[in-house]
């Protein structure tokens, strides 16, 4: 009995042995790796560039006071749609006190000057009915009166322009702010009450008003200096506008900056194009938009996913099937690029299998 136990510890610590064993062999055994494959296919590439910017008038007007003043009534409001002549607002002057004592003592002396030739003139009237003086003499005293009389009229304009912004004469007044040139009002930046600078050869002047002709809109933006040598006047660039999203417009590139901008430690170079507009959408100025200039395409043509290109030693190859899971290296001759897809010029067919890296 005693045997027999004996015996059947023996099998079972065997059996134990040998199960291990089996289950770390199976374990150390890897499975074999199994490569996924691709083929060649046709399709459309393009290679393109983005230029971030925004939407902008091609010319803004500032509409500027001819006076120092305070603003007394504004007439239009932004996006009202003007014409050369509206007006845009009326200043309320607060004359210059040394110019205008100075204005004020001018007159008055033109005025004694005026009185003086005209009883002077009465004199000569007199002696020349006499037949006392000849009419040459009279007359020329009667210039002197001509010549005073406008005189006084030019100091009280004077007066009155001081004080009031308008002559007596003339029918336009320089307090009355109009505008320059068509367009729509863009910007306001004055309310009534304000206080503004007239516009001259030493100040730029309080601005009114903006004025653009929304009709004639620019993309104005920057693209890396990478980019920019591949870039030609004409090209078309496509308008993706995130404040009217899904829609897109195209615009013709018309000026490369022949200058680079530093930002940020890498160089820009600035891009305007003239922006074909759709009749059904009003762009608005100061858009954010993305364009996507295209730098070359290729229609229908063979290509594979990039991510498969092996680069060795200055080549370019695949690794194409040749069996069951065994692949060799097979140097191809490639084309543009999208990022995603390349163009295969030589080396492959539709029906090649490549491995997929």
């Amino acid at each position: 009995m005693k045997r027999f136990l004996s015996l059947t510890g023996v099998v079972l610590l065997l059996g134990t042995f040998v199960g291990t064993t089996w289950f770390l062999y199976q374990k150390s055994q890897q499975d074999p790796v199994v490569y996924q494959t691709d083929t060649p296919y046709v399709t459309d590439i393009v290679t393109k560039t983005v230029a971030i910017g925004s939407i902008k008038p091609r010319r803004e007007i500032g509409i500027k006071s001819q006076v120092s003043g305070v603003v007394d009534e504004l007439f239009v409001e932004p996006g009202h749609s003007v014409e050369r002549g509206d007006l845009i607002a009326r200043i309320r002057l607060i004359p210059n006190m040394e110019h205008l004592n100075q204005a004020q003592s001018q007159l008055e002396s033109a005025r004694i000057n005026f009185r003086n030739a005209e009883r002077e003139l009465q004199r000569q009237q007199r002696l020349f009915a006499d037949k006392l003086i000849s009419e040459s003499e009279y007359n020329r005293f009667m210039l002197t009166y001509e010549l005073q009389k406008e005189a006084v009229k030019a100091a009280e304009n004077n007066v009155s322009l001081i004080r009031e912004g308008s002559t007596t004469t003339a029918d336009q007044t320089s307090n009355l702010v109009r505008a320059t040139a068509n367009g729509m009002i863009l910007d306001v930046p004055v309310e009534e009450g304000v206080f503004v600078i007239e516009s001259n050869t030493f100040n730029e002047g309080t601005t009114i008003a903006s004025i653009a002709d929304m009709t004639d809109l620019i993309f104005e933006g920057r693209v890396d200096e990478s980019e920019v040598g591949k870039l030609r006047e004409g090209m078309e660039l496509l308008l993706n506008i995130g404040a009217l999203d899904g829609e897109r417009f195209t615009a013709d590139l018309e000026y490369i900056s022949p200058k680079g901008i530093e930002d940020q430690g890498t160089i820009n170079f600035e891009i305007r194009a003239a922006i074909k507009l759709n009749p059904d959408f009003f762009l608005r100025a100061g858009y954010s938009a993305n364009a996507d200039i295209i730098l070359d395409q290729r229609e229908q043509v063979l290509a594979i996913n990039e991510g498969n290109l092996l680069f060795i030693e200055g080549g370019t190859y695949v690794e194409v099937a040749v069996g069951d899971q065994r692949f060799e290296r097979q140097r191809v001759r490639t084309g543009i690029s999208d990022g995603i897809n390349i163009e295969i010029l030589d080396g492959l067919s539709e029906n090649t299998v490549i491995k997929r890296l």
